[in-house]
């Protein structure tokens, strides 16, 4: 993985013409060539969809609206999005740490992007103090794959990234704080994305 934002702001993927990723004040836009079938937990235009731009957008360490969907859309407009067609992520995480990877395969091309905040890490299955709802604390990842995935595929694919990301927490010793064990899932919101 590679981290262009530390130095630059903008990233053109090497594998997929069209797609880029820019940096841009309190966000990271991801541009796709056309509109794509999306599968995400997105706070906003989350589910089945069909968008072209993802919006990762940075909210305060200490953002605890009411209305995080609302928020985000109202945002989207502000900043000249469609919001109907735009998928909406929340971090607190630096975006300048976003990390880049991409991978070709037989019939595919994909393209990985994750922002991680892990202040609020968590082992999942475990009792513990509830935080708010609203809380920003993430580990978002966007997962680009040009290849033809049915709805299935695409499912599977969030069980794999899922297993993946619980699998690099313990290998780097993440810990949940509260219980003293290896965090096997922060909050997170995440985005992955497909041809249909």
């Amino acid at each position: 993985m590679s981290q262009p934002f530390r130095q630059g702001q903008h990233y053109c993927s090497r594998l997929w013409d069209g797609v880029s990723i820019t940096l841009r004040e309190e966000r990271l836009e991801i541009g796709c060539p056309g509109k794509l079938r999306t599968l995400s937990n997105a706070i906003h235009t989350g589910g089945l969809a069909e968008a072209d731009v993802i919006v990762n957008w940075k909210v305060p360490l200490h953002y605890s609206g009411t209305d995080p969907a609302r928020d985000t859309s109202n945002q989207l407009r502000q900043w000249g999005y469609e919001p109907e067609h735009t998928i909406g992520l929340l971090t607190a995480a630096k975006l300048t740490h976003a990390s880049v990877a991409e991978l070709e395969g037989d019939c595919f091309k994909l393209l990985c992007l994750t922002t991680a905040g892990t202040r609020n890490a968590a082992r999942a299955g475990l009792p513990r103090e509830t935080f708010s709802a609203y809380s920003a604390g993430t580990i978002n990842t966007v997962l680009l794959v040009d290849g033809q995935m049915t709805d299935s595929a695409m499912t599977n694919a969030i069980i794999t990234y899922a297993e993946a990301k619980a699998a690099a927490l313990a290998d780097l010793r993440l810990m949940d704080p509260e219980t003293s064990r290896i965090a096997a899932n922060p909050n997170h919101d995440g985005c992955r994305r497909g041809w249909g």
